[in-house]
């Protein structure tokens, strides 16, 4: 009898490969061809005038549905273990179109605290001229949602974990109240793929994911995936997503079916090497602390290994310095790892916190102004280890 696993992997294995790929239909062919057109002919009008009735079900204009788009939803919707799901042109449109399509005038909004950048400029910016109002809370405990929840809360959204202190929410603990409250749940599941987590399985309404990063794999392709049930799905295609304008290319679609390939290798890699750095970085003495939450001592570490599969590649560590040129310093002396945002893609990349902050404000005694995020890629270990190494002999 098989394992589960070996169950789960098969499943993996003819979603990435298999599923949606109608190869009779395209010559044999084994790669899915690029459907590059704006839009499609009708030989009967009534054909036509179903298509305007429900655009959702058929290929009318590639505004919308696209057959290799087509295929890329199939595949990212069966890896979610949800009925459908929509891929946009950026991970910000994803989580536009889905708070978007949940909230109205007057409605109030739970999110959990430092939010992916565009989602709470959405928040801070944008919702508040319709009436929207946002509390924002440590999502580390389920106590802090339950006395946030207001009357008119239709929405919560949340990021486990987090990208920068890879704080966790108990996926199943806030979909549970959500749903005895009667509220949408939205999860940012960047970090961890659908590999990694599945927050549907837990109760999660709605996942989305910055399809930039590990499934497309090659930092060469820009797009965002929204992943729920068919009549959800259904009712933000006919909406926003149309309205928006925001879906995804063919030429893009078909990128992200290649990275799709490759995908468990690549995180199988990115993870054991992943395992390795953080081994070197933990006892260095240039470093105070260490965030990652497959690491024994993070804080969450039991409900990270109960809700996650893997962690993937992302890690932030502190660098025990009281000047910020020190900080500057070392990441301008690494050779090969590059000064970047976002992770995913092939090579590996890290970012400070004090970029975001001007030099003059750079406190030394603010831990978060200390904080370096880096990305693992998929370079060999020892030749990050060594890059790594010679840069903070630099400073």
């Amino acid at each position: 009898m098989p394992s589960d696993t070996n169950s789960q992997n098969k499943d993996v294995s003819y979603i990435l490969n298999e599923l949606g790929e109608e190869r009779e239909n395209y010559f044999n062919a084994i790669a899915p061809p690029i459907i590059q057109t704006s839009n499609f002919a009708f030989k009967k009008i009534d054909d036509l005038r179903n298509a305007f009735e429900d655009e959702y079900s058929t290929y009318l204009y590639s505004r919308g549905i696209n057959p290799t788009v087509n295929i890329l939803c199939k595949k990212l919707a069966a890896l979610d273990g949800a009925e459908d799901c929509l891929v946009f042109n950026s991970g910000a449109a994803a989580i536009f179109a889905s708070v978007l399509a949940n909230v109205k005038s007057g409605d109030h909004i739970v999110s959990v605290d430092k939010p992916y950048t565009w989602a709470q400029r959405m928040f801070d910016d944008i919702l508040p001229r319709f009436n929207i109002t946002i509390t924002y809370i440590d999502g580390t405990d389920i106590e802090n949602f339950e006395r946030a929840i207001l009357p008119n809360t239709t929405l919560i959204y949340l990021e486990t974990p987090h990208s920068w202190d890879f704080s966790l929410q108990d996926l199943k603990a806030v979909a549970d109240l959500a749903k005895s409250e009667g509220i949408i749940t939205i999860c940012d599941n960047s970090y961890c793929t659908p590999l990694y987590q599945k927050p549907i399985e837990y109760g999660i309404d709605l996942v989305l994911q910055s399809a930039t990063k590990y499934i497309g794999g090659h930092s060469d392709t820009v797009a965002g995936v929204l992943s729920g049930s068919k009549s959800m799905i259904h009712r933000i295609f006919d909406s926003e997503y149309l309205n928006i304008g925001s879906g995804i290319q063919p030429f893009n679609a078909w990128l992200l079916i290649r990275g799709l390939r490759t995908l468990p290798a690549r995180l199988d890699r990115i993870s054991n090497s992943t395992k390795k750095i953080v081994s070197y970085l933990k006892p260095h003495p240039r470093v105070e602390s260490i965030f990652f939450p497959f690491d024994e001592g993070f804080p969450q570490y039991e409900l990270a290994k109960q809700q996650m599969k893997g962690a993937c590649g992302l890690l932030t560590f502190i660098m025990k310095t009281d000047e910020l040129q020190q900080i500057e310093k070392f990441c301008e002396s690494l050779r090969h790892i590059l000064i970047a945002v976002s992770w995913g893609g092939h090579e590996s990349l890290i970012i400070p916190k004090c970029s975001s902050i001007k030099t003059e404000d750079f406190d030394a005694n603010n831990v978060e102004h200390r904080m370096l995020r880096l990305y693992v890629g998929m370079e060999d270990p020892e030749y990050l280890m060594n890059d790594l190494e010679q840069a903070f002999r630099n400073i």
